[in-house]
């Protein structure tokens, strides 16, 4: 007689599934596309084809170099951040200068040798920076520093373009200490002449035409001798602290990375430190 029911079997069905290799007795029918080992839902991720592994996904990660600029900064979104932070700051502190500011708050944010030296105020070295008087004062370097800025963090990246800012600057205000201690100064233009300096050795490091750069650091100069009540000395001192850190920046080796990042930031320490010494011998001068 025939039955549509099943024969009984003494045996129990085999398993046709694998286990997860990482996750013994999850069955599963997925293999990852990479090394063709099975993975749970838990341990796999979705690839353009199929699913991969945890370790072949990290594995994978860990070998693709991350994007980096021409001379080593990493690659973001907006490559001109650090500039308008820049000029973000520079203007705030203008507009709070002349309108919540009063008078003995601002005798202590120009340069002033003599200040730093007797009075201990260091702090004028930096604030000096981002200082302004003039609206034509700061609309100037505001828009030279718009102009030169963005190329230059897009070539550096975020934190050396920072770096050559900041010290630039500072190697302004030690030249106007040393120079003319008792001159009152102030603004960007020390550091914006840091920039300028950066970029005429980077470009040439890149095999670029310098005639137009040369010309514009001409001008300036000859702009910085010959019209009244301009501070040489922070637009000298800034230029070239700039060359400096510009031809240690250019000038690292490509390979490897981590070499050229420690040049990189030994060249920026290096003219750091050669800053505060001309700081300190000035101060001992003056004293």
């Amino acid at each position: 007689m025939l039955s549509d029911q099943p024969v009984p079997s003494d045996h129990p069905q085999e398993h046709t599934l694998p286990d997860c290799y990482r996750h013994p007795g999850r069955e599963t029918g997925v293999s990852c596309t990479r090394c063709g080992r099975p993975v749970c839902p838990e341990c796999r991720v979705e690839a353009a084809v199929g699913f991969q592994c945890l370790d072949c996904v990290h594995g994978g990660n860990a070998a693709v170099r991350e994007a980096r600029t021409e001379f080593g900064g990493r690659l973001v979104g907006d490559r001109a951040l650090v500039t308008k932070i820049l000029i973000g700051i520079n203007v705030v502190v203008w507009a709070l200068a002349w309108k919540v500011l009063g008078t003995n708050t601002l005798d202590h944010l120009y340069m002033y040798g003599y200040g730093v030296a007797d009075n201990g105020e260091w702090y004028r070295m930096i604030t000096s920076v981002f200082f302004h008087t003039a609206p034509l004062h700061i609309a100037m370097n505001m828009w030279s520093l718009w102009v030169l800025g963005p190329p230059l963090e897009q070539l550096l990246g975020r934190w050396r373009f920072l770096a050559l800012y900041l010290v630039s600057g500072l190697a302004g205000s030690a030249l106007q200490l040393i120079a003319a201690p008792g001159t009152a100064a102030l603004g960007a233009s020390g550091a914006i002449f840091g920039l300028l300096g950066a970029l005429l050795v980077i470009q040439r490091r890149r095999g670029f035409s310098l005639g137009p750069i040369v010309a514009i650091v001409v001008v300036n100069l000859v702009a910085t001798f010959s019209i009244p009540g301009i501070s040489w000395e922070a637009h000298i001192g800034g230029l070239v602290g700039g060359l400096l850190i510009g031809f240690g920046l250019a000038h690292a080796p490509a390979t490897p990375p981590r070499r050229r990042a420690l040049v990189q930031a030994g060249s920026v320490l290096v003219v750091f430190v050669l800053v505060l010494v001309a700081t300190l011998v000035g101060v001992s001068a003056i004293s």
